[in-house]
């Protein structure tokens, strides 16, 4: 179980947090049914929803951040293999989870997955076997930004495998990843919920940012014109594969300061992690010089210093700087 400080730590500031003890469905995933969360979570509001004040999101994100280095480091310590599996709508903000989660983590304990299209070797491959390949060894954490569940969603409503192909990926699946459990690997499953109008409003967005203009794809965009075959896809997805060993955690995305907060609140109270007391580091004493010479500047070719242009030009055009500054504060000119 967690540390006893980390837990009173968590409970107390998370009281919205879902309890690790809440009891799982035992059905069995041919007789499950859609309940009526599953069928209508995608179909919220339309109007947008009010966003978590960013102070207190700010505050509370680096709380939890602080908790995942936790979590690392008993990850680490104790040998244990952490698989979470991010899907959901197109801009539904599963990216930006992934991103906070892993700020502050060891990028060579914590690695994204986020494979590209399989190739033509793959694709004559066991269709599980490439995922197979990112697995996590001992004291490693996989984040899987797009998964197995490829073949459930755009490749089930783009028409990019067989009807055969996906109803054997819903036979397998389950088998897969009991196999995944049984084996010790801890798995956690979420699927980020937007409504259709969120999500047309994010991709507007992106389309006049330049800098985010590459998130979009002919993919992205005909899913607008799909919505409904990817709900039942998804749907579909549900009844076979929200297993009682792995569950489907449904994350409201519309907000997505509450989506990040919600979700890595309920990673953390999923898993049994534990403090880790760490060894004692104290910086050794510089030894004394043995008489050795930098090698002459000039010698070496340095970078220009924009830094220090642009602080000039900084300090000609205060004025200048402080207007742009303002008129972003107010939302433009």
């Amino acid at each position: 179980m967690p540390s006893k400080t980390s837990q009173k730590n968590h409970a107390a500031k998370s009281p919205a947090a879902p309890s690790s003890k809440t009891p799982v469905s035992t059905r069995s995933p041919a007789a499950a049914a859609p309940t009526a969360m599953s069928v209508t979570h995608d179909h919220a509001k339309k109007h947008r929803p009010k966003r978590m004040n960013k102070d207190l999101y700010e505050a509370e994100l680096l709380r939890l951040q602080q908790e995942l280095v936790e979590l690392q480091e008993w990850i680490k310590a104790e040998g244990k293999r952490l698989v979470i599996v991010f899907e959901g709508r197109d801009a539904a903000g599963k990216g930006g989870s992934i991103k906070r989660i892993t700020e502050y983590l060891n990028p060579r304990t914590a690695q994204i997955v986020a494979l590209p299209a399989p190739s033509d070797r793959q694709q004559t491959q066991w269709y599980f076997q490439r995922y197979v390949e990112q697995l996590p060894a001992a004291g490693e954490i996989r984040l899987f930004d797009r998964s197995w569940y490829n073949r459930a969603g755009v490749e089930r409503v783009m028409g990019y495998c067989t009807t055969a192909e996906h109803r054997r990926f819903l036979r397998q699946c389950p088998i897969f990843e009991r196999m995944l459990i049984e084996d010790g690997i801890i798995l956690r499953k979420y699927w980020f919920s937007v409504s259709d109008d969120e999500q047309e409003r994010r991709f507007s967005s992106r389309l006049t940012d330049p800098m985010r203009r590459w998130k979009l794809s002919p993919t992205d965009l005909e899913s607008l014109t799909r919505w409904e075959d990817y709900s039942r896809a998804k749907d579909d997805m549900f009844v076979h594969t929200d297993i009682a060993e792995a569950r489907w955690n449904v994350v409201e995305s519309n907000d997505k300061r509450g989506a990040r907060v919600n979700m890595i609140s309920h990673l953390l109270s999923s898993i049994p992690y534990q403090h880790v007391e760490l060894p004692e580091l104290v910086l050794p004493d510089r030894p004394p010089s043995t008489g050795y010479r930098r090698t002459d500047r000039a010698l070496q070719l340095e970078v220009p210093d924009h830094a220090a242009e642009v602080m000039r030009a900084g300090a000609e055009t205060p004025a200048h700087g402080a207007g742009k500054a303002k008129r972003a504060k107010n939302g433009g000119s």
